[in-house]
């Protein structure tokens, strides 16, 4: 671990490397021991976020599969633009891999390569992991930040403009965080606060080719239901009731009542970062639900 210029712990992430799998090129990176964990990043993500995500949520003892989807860093759109196709993707990565079977953790925009995993490869899937996620539609506005960076992001002297610059992380969570009490608690854990610091900084860096996965999330998100009914795999939801882009009732409460084996935790007054803002119960939770998966 290499310690930041604030008292904030920045954690060192794992370098990634391109897995030929049978469905074509997958960017990855594999961390830890244990049984598989496929970790599944968000909108602007990237390999690089599949590993914060895991190391936010995730307990020791598990083996993370962190997975830039396509569009995303390394791994090209190509024809998986739908969550189906993104679903199989996977499932060759994890064939590639030697990988019999693992739980799925997935981060909002990644959602629904989750559920497509667990509806298309109940076999393989031990368990989801779905952390302000979406149900269904998503009909909320594109967050501000989004349509800026993507606007910017086929511009390159806009991106080396970003990558040289120092993100403003407090003013960053501040955007992501509205309540001041949440927010200053958050910043003041050093290890929760490095990690947000690394996401920050990761979506700046390289923005360009974050953008392509970016838009096809958006596309998808707002044109596709999911046979959550049809969802066999133990399933825990993780969703903040005060989430402005994926409203609680309309997505977490429901895919805790549709999804057959369904627990949901509630993040009370969670925004849709509550991964970060509520870190120690969602980390207590992840650890408990996963020791009772099958081995």
């Amino acid at each position: 671990m290499k310690t930041a210029p604030s008292p904030w712990i920045m954690p060192e992430l794992p370098q990634p490397t391109i897995a030929a799998t049978r469905r074509g090129p997958v960017e990855y990176a594999t961390f830890g021991q244990g049984p598989a964990v496929l970790a599944l990043h968000g909108a602007m993500g990237g390999y690089d976020q599949s590993a914060l995500l895991a190391l936010a949520a995730g307990p020791s003892g598990s083996r993370t599969i962190a997975v830039s989807r396509p569009g995303y860093l390394g791994t090209p759109l190509g024809e998986h633009g739908a969550p189906e196709a993104q679903a199989d993707l996977c499932l060759a990565l994890l064939d590639a891999l030697g990988i019999e079977t693992a739980a799925v953790m997935a981060i909002s925009g990644g959602g629904p390569c989750a559920l497509q995993f667990a509806l298309r490869h109940p076999g393989r899937c031990r368990g989801l992991i779905l952390v302000s996620t979406c149900a269904g539609i998503v009909e909320t506005p594109i967050p501000f930040t989004f349509r800026v960076m993507l606007r910017v992001a086929g511009w390159p002297i806009c991106g080396a403009l970003l990558r040289a610059g120092k993100p403003d992380v407090r003013r960053a969570a501040r955007r992501s965080v509205r309540d001041q009490a949440l927010c200053k608690r958050m910043l003041a854990d050093p290890h929760t606060a490095g990690l947000f610091a690394s996401l920050v900084a990761s979506t700046a860096d390289r923005l360009g080719r974050r953008a392509a996965g970016t838009r096809n999330d958006i596309a998808v998100t707002r044109n596709t239901r999911y046979r959550l009914e049809d969802i066999a795999a133990p399933t825990l939801v993780i969703h903040g009731t005060n989430d402005p882009h994926l409203p609680y009732a309309q997505h977490g409460k429901q895919l805790a009542a549709r999804i057959p084996q369904a627990r949901l935790v509630t993040a009370e007054g969670g925004e849709h970062a509550c991964l970060f803002t509520h870190r120690d119960m969602i980390r207590t939770e992840v650890a408990s639900f996963l020791a009772t998966l099958p081995a």
